[in-house]
């Protein structure tokens, strides 16, 4: 994996001896890498290499056991906050609340990040997605692939600077693997950062700058 380098082009993330611990188990062992800004990065592994374990520590829903991790020269120990405002993160968790609708969740979540002229905004990003014609039924009511489509259209809500996509495509039906490309097209061509891990390589190399 390359190193950061003080040399280089502007870094979006930086990861330093990046080590994870669960117990005696270690998921991450001494990762060192950056990504540089508007640089769309996959990462390749088989299940259980430690994939989603990074994407959590990257989001701030994880802390390392040591090492070091800036993103957008933020240290997330310290500045938690204000990394999520720059961050949407796609997972195997959607993040939704089952007992709202899909437009209460996304209004839940424009306030949460203060998104100006919120309303629109959601109309926006649902209809990226494919979803206009559910946006108010409850999220419980949606089938698992409509839920992670709402879900994508929540890691974009707040246009936020760095995507972090741990496999996005589970759990989608074909149609929405294709719009979920279409989208990532359009965000690499507009230079957004974008980490995207995958355990497959031939969709990996279709958009991806760089491989890891």
């Amino acid at each position: 994996m390359e190193k950061p380098d003080s040399t280089s082009q502007a870094w979006a993330i930086e990861i330093k001896g990046l080590t994870k611990s669960f117990g005696n188990h270690l998921a991450l062992r001494g990762i060192d890498f950056g990504v540089r800004q508007g640089e769309f990065v996959v990462i390749l592994g088989p299940n259980g290499a430690g994939k989603t374990t990074l994407i959590k520590v990257l989001a701030t829903i994880m802390n390392p056991s040591s090492g070091r991790v800036l993103i957008g020269g933020l240290n997330p120990k310290n500045d938690a906050g204000e990394i999520r405002r720059q961050i949407g993160v796609v997972t195997h968790q959607t993040f939704l609340y089952s007992n709202l609708t899909a437009y209460e969740n996304l209004e839940f979540y424009s306030r949460m990040y203060d998104v100006p002229r919120s309303k629109e905004r959601i109309h926006e990003v649902v209809a990226m997605v494919g979803m206009t014609s559910r946006l108010h039924d409850r999220v419980g009511t949606l089938s698992r692939g409509m839920q992670q489509r709402l879900s994508i259209a929540r890691s974009l809500l707040h246009k936020p600077t760095i995507m972090l996509l741990d496999e996005p495509e589970m759990g989608l039906d074909q149609q929405a693997i294709s719009v979920l490309w279409e989208i990532l097209q359009a965000e690499e061509e507009g230079k957004r950062t974008i980490i995207h891990t995958t355990h497959s390589l031939e969709r990996g190399l279709e958009l991806c700058d760089r491989l890891l």
